[in-house]
């Protein structure tokens, strides 16, 4: 089973980029599972235990098979619910919506969802739109 999921738009791979962000969305000390990218080198420096997962095809393993579905289940929301016309520069918009709904998905208290949603939007600063 899949737990929850954290999504977050990042400008690139670089080593730097990545380590940050995971130490702001990971919890230090867990161990970080990833598929070898060079970038990630840098994990048990900065208090990680790190693990190199590689997909071999040949033998059809998927060791990172929850973060596959995670990403599938994305695209299909992606090009079934917005036909795949969505806007770049609100890309973590879009991510922010997959994962309230993938995190509710299971919720037994599906009664407060609508006001938990509304008091989000009321939290949150509206997004300006482009006038027609």
């Amino acid at each position: 089973m899949i737990g929850r999921a954290r999504l977050q738009v990042i400008p690139d791979t670089k080593a730097d980029t990545l380590l940050d962000m995971t130490q702001y969305l990971v919890e230090q000390e867990s161990n970080v599972v990833t598929h070898g990218l060079s970038s990630y080198a840098g994990l048990p420096g900065r208090g990680f235990k790190h693990t190199i997962s590689r997909h071999t095809p040949a033998r059809g393993d998927n060791l990172l098979s929850k973060a596959h579905c995670v990403t599938a289940l994305l695209k299909r929301w992606l090009l079934g619910t917005h036909q795949g016309a969505f806007a770049h520069d609100r890309l973590q918009t879009y991510l922010d919506e997959f994962v309230f709904r993938f995190n509710r998905r299971t919720s037994a208290s599906r009664g407060l969802l609508f006001h938990r949603l509304i008091s989000q939007c009321v939290e949150r600063p509206p997004i300006a739109s482009k006038s027609i």
